[in-house]
């Protein structure tokens, strides 16, 4: 061919494969074989490779993944994603329909909706191209994740007309791939994934989207977050109009005008929902009138007008085996039963916790007892009760032992506790749990430093304190198993750079008892430096706004032992940072600032300052920023588009400030 005919070929081949890509994904009705489609995704390669310059945002080629991210930018949602309140019986639905009622009158019509079990995401396209791809986050910043979205094949990358459109979807993975993925990972002899849920929000969450475009996820999209000039009317025809354009709605939807009919096809959803090719844990039940959605307006967190009715937990009868032990990075002792395997909502269970002694005696629960079991939220498994009728008397009673399964040291129970705790701070098993949480995402965040890599290096007793993290080599790393050289060469910088933290991340990552992560912002923020903090008293302490006796006792106990400081002098010889680098605390007392002392609230979209900048910098002068409006709310700062806390804030009286009058205020 020669070079027009071949340019020409290449628009072809983009126009065929997505169709057939939507005839497959989207419609299920695939019109090609696999051999043909792949042949021709060969050859329009192939094309690409030689004409870089027709390859386009839209071509189905871009759906393998492209190049590794270094992170994911933060995106503030130009419309927020709100939770939805939750009915859990006829109830609840019955009361959900009255307030309904009693607002917008008898003539409404409800649609429902299979609640999908998986990950909320937000697809932005300008003129009908995908140029935009974000996670739920908070409801009001999340994730750019395009890039993996993209790998998603029924999701359109140009739609059949060319709308600026915002919609929001449940990116999920079917079973067939969750089961094929977990039988993957038990092969690499790696941990499988606990449900469908995790497997799906793991996947659009890896950096590198080739990874992403292996694991066969899917969507349903189920609103238009920004309906512009759409003309539609309610949520019904949003969804016809999202199937013209291309989207993947789910086809069990239905629309009824009584709440009678609603709980009838919740109801009959209840047993049928294993029958279905992916996870549900409910149904979502919205007004179809966007007229009368408008009327009805929202909470602070959610939509007065839909609500999701949530299944009650699948409960399945199995044999409790043996009990065994774990002992936590606090010394907690906690008891796990070990059952016969067996499969709870669509996953197999084999452990439960049973949190405490009191609880296996209130419950009288045995080993060799058959157990009912749940999972709690249809993610955490729990036995529910024993089948004392089918006892044999075989079943043995169980004791907590009064030594450490891990170091034999004398188990204790602390005053108001019910747990038993080993209080010896040299027990392996608390010196390793200490560890994973020191390098965990929420503490110093270093990359690749997992549960495994950890129980490998202190079994071969390379570390044995955090501060022996920082000693580590690459030629110690290559050793371990399942290590290659880029490996070890990625963890060795991701322990470097985690030397720079601010001094807040440390605080956590130490672990001291009663601390958490914004405890340890608190009082990093407040103290500055590792050495001021390790000089306080309790006196100090109580002194400061959220530190309580029992936290400023812990800080000062932990800071009187000499380990502690040994252990900060370490850290300070390997250069690990010991000072606070964000904004500063402001002392509401001597600050000349507007913000000290109030309480403010953002809404709506700011032009110049991004959410989290203008939250950062209205605290950095010491307000407080709340999501709410109410009473004791102080100010309220509305950008574009401010809804309902803007019509609160005029109701109870509240002053209200544009942007520039912020950014004005914030620089004197």
């Amino acid at each position: 061919m020669d070079k027009p005919t071949e340019q020409t070929r290449v628009i072809e081949l983009q126009q065929l494969l997505n169709q057939y890509n939507y005839e497959y994904h989207v419609l299920d009705t695939p019109s090609v074989s696999d051999e043909e489609y792949d042949s021709l995704m060969r050859e329009l390669t192939q094309l690409e490779a030689k004409f870089p310059e027709l390859k386009t945002a839209d071509s189905p080629t871009q759906r393998v993944g492209g190049d590794v991210l270094a992170n994911f930018e933060k995106v503030e949602h130009r419309t927020p994603m709100l939770s939805l309140g939750n009915a859990f019986n006829d109830a609840d639905l019955r009361d959900f329909d009255r307030r309904v009622r009693q607002v917008v009158g008898d003539d409404v019509a409800y649609v429902c909706e299979m609640k999908i079990d998986g990950l909320a995401v937000s697809l932005r396209y300008q003129q009908g191209l995908f140029i935009q791809g974000t996670t739920r986050g908070d409801g009001t910043v999340g994730e750019g994740i395009t890039e993996n979205l993209k790998t998603i094949r029924s999701i359109p990358l140009r739609l059949s007309d060319p709308f600026d459109i915002e919609v929001r979807g449940e990116a999920f993975m079917p079973k067939k791939s969750f089961e094929a993925l977990n039988e993957a990972k038990l092969v690499n002899d790696e941990m499988p994934f606990a449900n469908p849920r995790n497997a799906a929000a793991g996947s659009l969450r890896q950096l590198d989207p080739k990874l992403a475009a292996k694991r066969n996820l899917d969507i349903y999209v189920y609103s238009i977050a920004d309906l512009g000039e759409t003309g539609v009317v309610s949520h019904s025809e949003g969804l016809d109009l999202l199937d013209q354009l291309g989207f993947k709605t789910n086809p069990e939807r239905r629309t009824y005008s009584s709440i009678d009919e609603v709980i009838t096809f919740v109801e009959g959803w209840v047993d049928k929902r294993p029958n279905l090719s992916y996870d549900i844990d409910g149904i979502v039940i919205k007004v179809d009138s966007l007229e009368q959605q408008a009327q009805l307006g929202f909470t602070a967190k959610s939509p007065r007008w839909a609500i999701a009715y949530k299944f009650r937990a699948e409960e399945v009868e199995t044999k409790l085996i043996d009990i065994e032990l774990s002992v936590g990075r606090t010394g907690v002792v906690t008891p796990t039963a070990i059952l016969e395997p067996v499969k709870v909502a669509g996953t197999t269970v084999q452990r439960a916790s049973l949190h405490n002694e009191d609880l296996i005696r209130e419950k009288d629960i045995r080993i060799g007892d058959y157990v009912v079991v749940k999972k709690a939220g249809d993610i955490i498994p729990e036995v529910v009760n024993v089948l004392v009728d089918r006892r044999t008397g075989e079943e043995q009673a169980f004791h907590m032992p009064t030594e450490c399964p891990e170091c034999g040291s004398e188990l204790v129970r602390l005053e108001d506790e019910v747990a038993l705790r080993c209080i010896n701070p040299r027990c392996p098993a608390q010196i390793r749990e200490g560890l994973i949480h020191f390098v965990s995402r929420t503490a110093m965040n270093i990359e690749g430093l997992g549960e495994k890599v950890i129980a490998q290096l202190f079994q071969e007793k390379l570390i044995t304190n955090v501060a022996d993290i920082y000693k580590l080599e690459k030629d110690q790393l290559i050793k371990l198993e399942r290590m290659g050289e880029k490996s070890a060469d990625n963890l060795v910088n991701a322990i470097e750079a985690s030397k720079q933290n601010s001094l807040e991340k440390l605080l956590f990552g130490l672990g001291i008892r009663h601390v958490g992560a914004k405890a340890a912002k608190t009082l990093a923020q407040h103290f500055e430096t590792i050495d001021n903090l390790k000089r306080v008293t309790a006196g100090d302490l109580v002194a400061i706004n959220e530190i309580g006796e029992k936290m400023a006792d812990s800080i000062v106990t932990y800071f009187s032992a000499p380990e502690v400081s040994e252990l900060i002098e370490e850290l300070r010889g390997q250069g690990v940072n010991l000072e606070y680098k964000g904004p500063k605390a402001v002392k509401i007392d001597d600050s000349d600032s507007y913000f000290a002392g109030k309480t403010i609230v953002l809404t709506g979209k700011l032009e110049r300052l991004s959410r989290n900048d203008a939250k950062t910098e209205i605290e950095a002068q010491g307000g407080k920023v709340t999501g709410s409006v109410s009473k004791s709310t102080d100010l309220v700062i509305a950008g574009e588009a401010a809804g309902s806390k803007l019509a609160k804030a005029a109701e109870l009286g509240i002053e209200v400030w544009d942007e520039d009058r912020l950014i004005e205020e914030l620089k004197k």
